[in-house]
């Protein structure tokens, strides 16, 4: 069974690809980033000087979030996730992003493999997550 689905309330996708697709029992999560369904990002302030201050912490929880909302569109939960691979534009922010990760996942958690990159399709982005869930189709 195949199925793809972009996700009513969340930001649209910015080519032709959906935010998850289900290969049989497994349910793979498109790269996902703290962008809100009005394009503005989670975790990203411009002072009234038009300073731009970004929040890794913010950005990671709501990367997560959009994540959980996506999983729970098929039916499925952060829990039944079996890998994540996440993409941080600057490595110093590591340490806060780890924090909040921990939050979320155990070491019962999924496997996971974080890499720099050198920019996302947005300058305010500091991270972007993508995933794989294990969930078995109901027998009907």
């Amino acid at each position: 069974m195949r199925e793809s689905k972009v996700v009513t309330g969340k930001a649209t996708p910015r080519g032709k690809f959906p935010h998850i697709k289900r290969a049989g029992d497994f349910l793979f999560v498109s790269g996902t980033s703290s962008r809100r369904p009005d394009n503005s990002i989670a975790g990203a302030q411009i002072g009234s000087t038009g300073d731009v201050f970004l929040e890794i912490q913010e950005q990671t929880r709501a990367v997560i979030e959009n994540v959980r909302d996506i999983l729970e569109s098929m039916g499925a939960s952060l829990s039944d996730l079996v890998e994540i691979s996440s993409f941080l534009v600057n490595m110093n922010d590591f340490d806060g992003y780890n924090a909040v990760y921990g939050e979320y996942f155990g070491f019962d958690g999924p496997t996971r493999t974080t890499v720099a990159v050198h920019q996302l399709p947005h300058p305010h982005l500091l991270i972007e997550i993508k995933a794989v869930a294990y969930k078995p189709i109901a027998l009907r």
